[in-house]
């Protein structure tokens, strides 16, 4: 698999207050493509990836049809490769493919299968039947086949059905891509009523100037409001100084980096809790004593915070139970949380062997 490096680079994670997924990054058009379902209410998205940092990309192009969605390049970023598309290939049942995913939170996946079957048609569509082993984080992500070449675009999994997932074959996307060039970029929509590519120009009332379909531009989307318990973690995260537009991680979540540690947090509904917790380092193999030392004497004099292992992880952790939340305590503990974090890793490391995660 000669492609694995290449891909690694144009892999994109793709997060929405929402949901989280996958994306791959065309660099002759300057677009990342993905699921349609994954930036689905959004006018922008947060994006990350190995060459760029995390930034938000705005919405381009969606497409329910075809379940497709095309977001703006990353600013700043290095040269990244070129993939090809393999759109003129012939497929056939048993040729050996890999699918690709990076979704928030889990590392740069392949999961290789073969296709079962080339033409498995739902909603007028003939999909890819692949029995690669996918994962609705892997949605958005490419279908490679062992040529290095784009065949597809994994786009959802059965429910309940083992190693059963659904690609889009790539020449939609290619007649995709060709129909929006011909917009010069200007954000658009297919129809779903007509099935044409429109513009705002071809737009009236909200209603296609083609078949007079309704018909929702990327631009359409409300900006997101978070309510309630919500909305007061996202006021504390903004309060110690984060931008919470490019926290947001999915449903109830965020992530956030302070120094060399990333913390995630998220709100739990049914328990109440909004919990917080960041992997600091890994154990040493020799010498640890004087390190479960410390650790137990942190624990003591730290009220909010804990100190745990889970294997060989150390974990630094906060739990506060929703109907105890106020601004000014809750703005303390997740500002001790933030600090301490990266506070410990570094002297865990430096001063008592520990080795530093692997990302």
């Amino acid at each position: 698999m000669d492609f694995v490096e290449t891909y690694r680079n144009i892999i994109i994670q793709i997060a929405t207050p929402y949901s989280t997924g996958t994306g791959f990054y065309l660099r002759d058009m300057g677009l990342i493509v993905t699921n349609y379902h994954v930036i689905e209410g959004n006018r922008s998205v947060v994006i990350e990836g190995a060459k760029f940092r995390k930034q938000l990309s705005s919405v381009r192009y969606i497409d329910q049809k075809y379940d497709l969605a095309f977001l703006e390049g990353p600013k700043d970023a290095e040269e990244m490769p070129v993939i090809v598309l393999g759109h003129e290939k012939v497929l056939r049942e048993r040729d050996v493919v890999t699918a690709i995913g990076h979704p928030f939170g889990l590392k740069f996946s392949l999961k290789s299968g073969i296709i079962s079957n080339t033409g498995e048609v739902m909603n007028g569509i003939p999909y890819l039947h692949i029995d690669a082993a996918l994962n609705p984080g892997n949605s958005g992500g490419p279908l490679v086949d062992n040529d290095g070449e784009v065949v597809g675009v994994n786009t959802f999994v059965m429910r309940n059905g083992d190693n059963t997932g659904f690609s889009l074959p790539v020449k939609f996307l290619k007649d995709t891509l060709d129909g929006f060039g011909l917009f010069n970029n200007e954000q658009a929509a297919r129809c779903i009523g007509c099935l044409n590519i429109v513009i705002e120009a071809q737009v009236e009332n909200k209603l296609c100037t083609h078949c007079g379909h309704r018909i929702e531009l990327p631009s359409s989307a409300e900006a997101y409001q978070a309510s309630g318990v919500a909305k007061s973690v996202e006021n504390l995260i903004e309060s110690i100084g984060h931008d919470v537009s490019l926290s947001r991680s999915g449903h109830n979540a965020w992530e956030v980096k302070q120094g060399s540690a990333t913390i995630l947090v998220s709100y739990h509904e049914k328990s109440g809790i909004i919990s917080a917790d960041t992997v600091l380092c890994e154990l040493p193999k020799e010498n640890i004593k004087p390190l479960y030392e410390f650790l137990l004497r942190e624990n003591f004099s730290n009220e909010a915070l804990t100190l745990s292992l889970n294997d060989q992880d150390i974990v630094l952790s906060l739990l506060i139970f929703d109907r105890y939340l106020n601004e000014d305590t809750g703005k303390n503990m997740l500002q001790q949380l933030f600090e301490k974090a990266d506070y410990y890793d570094n002297l865990l490391v430096e001063e008592y062997g520990a080795t530093w995660k692997v990302a």
